[in-house]
Order: structure tokens, then sequence, then C-alpha cells
């Protein structure tokens, strides 16, 4: 199996570091494959921008969707893009590590996804009936993914009831909205909480968690999003009447 391991921390010594560590151990011992992109140490530049696409950018107003498929489409997106679209490629798994800050991913991360996931390589492809491939089809079908998330709140405030919120509806915009929509499978996330006065014995407990959650990444069920292309949704992509019916919100998107 061949996994990248995506990796958003500043602090390679932190609680992150020593879990991120702990991981690529454990896929090495089982005999994976494994890549890394440790996003503070390759000092990956977040931002778009028009060096992004060379000559494809030309001197008008830049529109960043259809100037980076044509980009991507002729070959011209700058080397760090391409770097990590073949390792991206490559994968069968995707391990997402990132602190949770202000209820989202660092900046460097968001940035990586803007940068790296343009039109033509994980959007904006069509099926011969001319329906857009998209949450559960696309360029990234195949591919499974797995959150690893650190929180310094107690896990209690993170629950469905927390002040907070609920976990999966903070990943929402990434697990269903950024990975689903371009055909990635989606496993549960894996979150330790108060990850800034973990004590020595805690410690081995997310780590040995982090381990089990590594020895299934290649059949665990991932979350049963629903596809966009396969019924439940009108021709308006609306979810149809009859289908979680009575509720709104992020979770009748679950089937």
């Amino acid at each position: 199996m061949n996994v990248l391991w995506i990796f958003a921390h500043p602090e390679p010594r932190s609680f992150s570091g020593a879990l991120r560590d702990d991981g690529l151990r454990t896929l090495r011992e089982q005999g994976a494959n494994v890549r890394e992109s440790d996003l503070y140490a390759m000092k990956w530049n977040p931002l778009v921008d028009a060096d992004d696409f060379g000559s494809a950018a030309g001197s008008d107003r830049l529109i960043v969707g259809a100037t980076s498929k044509k980009a991507f489409t002729s070959g011209e997106l700058s080397d760090d893009i391409l770097a990590e679209q073949e390792k991206l490629a490559w994968a069968d798994a995707v391990i997402l590590q990132f602190p949770l800050w202000w209820a989202g991913m660092p900046a460097i991360l968001k940035g990586w996804f803007d940068r790296v996931f343009v039109k033509g390589f994980a959007y904006g492809i069509q099926r011969p009936d001319g329906r857009t491939l998209r949450y559960g089809e696309g360029m990234l079908a195949g591919k499974r993914a797995m959150v690893v998330l650190t929180a310094g709140a107690p896990e209690r405030t993170l629950g469905p009831r927390g002040v907070n919120g609920e976990i999966n509806d903070l990943l929402f915009p990434l697990q269903h909205g950024t990975l689903w929509y371009a055909g990635m499978s989606v496993l549960p996330p894996l979150t330790v909480c108060g990850a800034d006065r973990v004590s020595p014995e805690e410690y081995g407990i997310a780590a040995e968690a982090l381990r089990e959650r590594l020895r299934t990444l290649s059949t665990s069920d991932p979350i049963p999003f629903r596809r966009q292309n396969f019924g439940d949704y009108d021709e308006h992509l609306v979810l149809r009447d009859g289908l979680a019916s009575g509720l709104s919100g992020i979770g009748v998107h679950t089937a």
C-alpha cells in the first residue's frame, strides 16, 4: 500500500510530531510504502497567484479555475504543485494530520489544497453523459483519506452537545466538500483532545489508537456519504423527497 502523510504542524518536537513519527514507523513496519509532505519543513507557499500557472496565466485578469485547468492540461503548473500532484497520483491512501486551529485547519494546509487541487486534476471533470464527476467520483476516486486531528479542547466540548461543535460537523468542509468532492473515500477521523496537556500514559493510549487505525487503513469502512450522480439528488443537486425526511443540515448527506 502506498501512503502519503501530509503533516501541517510547525513544531516537529510537539505531541503531533511524536504521533506522526509513531505513525510513519507503524506503516513501514506493516510493509507500506510511505512518502511525506511536511508542509512547514518544506516552507510550502500557501498563496495562489499567477506564478503557479506559467504562461497559461497570460496578462489578462486572473481567473483561477479556468487558468489552473489550462496550466494543468498544458503541463505548465509550477514544480512544487506538480510534485504534490505526483505524490497524490502515487498514493493509495492519504493521511492528513493537523491541529484544530480556530475550528479549522492551519492556513498552510488550506493553501496546499488551494494550489494542488486544481481544476482538471481534482475537479471540473465530466462524464461522457455530461454530468460532472464529484462527490464520490473523479480523478481521485479509489483512494482513501483519513484525518488525524489534535485539539486542545476537552473531548466533551467537541461532542454532539459540546460548545465547540461536533467534530464531524467541523470537518465537513474538508471531509465532504474537499476529499469526497474529489472522489476520495473518507475514513472516520482520529481525534486526540486535550493535546497540549497529555500525560505519558495518555500519549501511549493515543499512539496505540493511531496504530490500530493504521493497521486497518485498507479495510475500515468509510463514512457513507451520498454520491451525487447515483440517484439521491435531483437535477438541482438537492436531496430527493423521501430521503432523510424531516431532517436538514449536514447529516442528511450521509446515507
